[in-house]
C-alpha cells in the first residue's frame, strides 16, 4: 500500500513502519473533517505496538476529547513464498470523538 489512508475508507489509518508522529498527524487530520466522529487504526504484526502508542499519544497529548470505543483483535493467514501460510496477529482500534461534557 502506497498511501496510509485509502480514499474509499477515509476514516481508517493503516499503521506501518513510519514514525509514530506521522500516524498521530494522520489521526488528527482525519478528525479535522467536518462530520468525522470515528477513526479506526489498523495494524498487524509488529506494528500493533505502534498502533497502541498512536492511540495513546493522540488521546493524551493532542485530543483530550477522544475515547477508545472499541478494540478488535484477530489473526490473518498470510501466504508464504515456499507454500503454506503464516498466522499474523491483527488489531483495530476505534477512536471516538466525544463532546467533552463528560
Amino acid at each position: 500500500m502506497s498511501s496510509e489512508r485509502m480514499p474509499s475508507e477515509p476514516n481508517i489509518v493503516y499503521i506501518g513502519n513510519k514514525p509514530i508522529m506521522s500516524y498521530v498527524l494522520a489521526v488528527i487530520t482525519s478528525f479535522s473533517a467536518v462530520d468525522t466522529k470515528y477513526v479506526t487504526l489498523k495494524a498487524r504484526g509488529r506494528a500493533i505496538t505502534t498502533a497502541v502508542d498512536v492511540a495513546e499519544i493522540t488521546k493524551r497529548r493532542f485530543m483530550k476529547q477522544l475515547d477508545v470505543s472499541g478494540i478488535t483483535i484477530g489473526t490473518e493467514e498470510i501466504p508464504q513464498e515456499g507454500g503454506g501460510t503464516r498466522a499474523v496477529s491483527t488489531i483495530e482500534i476505534i477512536l471516538r470523538k466525544t463532546d467533552g461534557s463528560s
